[in-house]
């Protein structure tokens, strides 16, 4: 399947390009997730009319809460994985994700919060001590169970799925399906 990405710039999939230097080997697969997923939301987004970000097409969420909950989600589970608590103004966010706001630059605005969410994961997968990937960290209020790896692992794949989300959700607000 060709992605946007790959039809804008005609290079292979992130994954296909190699190692990321200085991002340990355990969590190669975690960077190439989120720099796919960056390429492609950048892509998809470029031309998006701002009209759009908050139509939800048959109840469904809105590109604006899949690009504010990508940037929340990722933010909020490297959290969890450096072994803290959200802050306040994180649990403010969250409770924001899909409240709409207006603002003439917004779409570009939400792109940039991801691309710079993107950049700061891929700092802390490349200071990640692989000795602590199997430590146990809490996640939540309720400290339910997980692991560094697998606080990792559950971003990345978490994020893929809201991209395709967001994919779907503005190909068809852009036909005029809803």
């Amino acid at each position: 399947m060709t992605t946007f990405a790959h039809m804008a710039n005609q290079l292979p999939e992130v994954w296909l390009r190699g190692p990321l230097p200085d991002v340990p080997a355990l969590l190669q697969p975690v960077a190439h997730a989120l720099l796919q997923a960056r390429e492609e939301i950048n892509a998809l987004m470029a031309d998006v009319d701002k009209s759009l970000l908050w139509k939800k097409p048959s109840g469904l969420a809105s590109p604006g809460f899949h690009l504010q909950h990508l940037t929340g989600v990722l933010d909020r589970l490297f959290t969890y994985a450096k072994g803290n608590s959200l802050t306040p103004k994180q649990l403010e966010s969250l409770q924001q994700e899909g409240v709409p706001f207006s603002d003439s630059g917004l779409i570009n605005v939400l792109v940039q919060n991801f691309n710079r969410q993107v950049d700061l994961a891929l700092e802390q997968l490349s200071a990640e001590n692989i000795e602590v990937l199997t430590e146990v960290r809490g996640v939540g209020r309720a400290q339910t169970p997980s692991t560094v790896i697998g606080l990792y692992t559950h971003a990345a794949e978490h994020t893929m799925r809201h991209v395709g989300q967001l994919l779907v959700t503005v190909k068809v607000l852009q036909a005029g399906l809803y």
